[in-house]
């Protein structure tokens, strides 16, 4: 088998473009978590711990000087992100909880029938 023919069985198969869609979809899911993270979430969290924006919360590495920029540890960007992942995987552990969970059904339905 050619490589162009390999290639085309392996692009057309089902399970290439359900995981093209998947990960699409992945994309556009990540993006609405991170704003509703950063929009809905963190905004409330910082008001109680007293007005914190935790996107400025930062170490200051070297003070700007001239035309340098100052270096920065950006850790609240950092704890935002986790955040941001934490919520991801929840969801994704939700979603893979519920369709074991369909899964059992069809397979004991299945099984009482034969």
């Amino acid at each position: 088998m050619s490589m162009m023919a390999e290639f085309k069985e392996f692009a057309v198969k089902g399970n290439a473009v359900d995981m093209a869609i998947g990960i699409v979809i992945g994309a556009a899911f990540g993006t609405v978590v991170t704003s509703f993270v950063a929009d809905i979430i963190m905004p409330p969290v910082g008001l109680l711990l007293g007005g914190v924006n935790f996107t400025d919360l930062a170490f200051m590495l070297k003070e700007a000087s001239g035309e340098d920029a100052a270096v920065t540890l950006n850790y609240g960007n950092f704890i935002q992100t986790v955040i941001d992942f934490l919520i991801v995987a929840w969801a994704i552990f939700l979603a893979v909880k519920g369709m074991n969970k369909l899964r059992r059904k069809d397979e004991a339905a299945e099984g009482g029938e034969g």
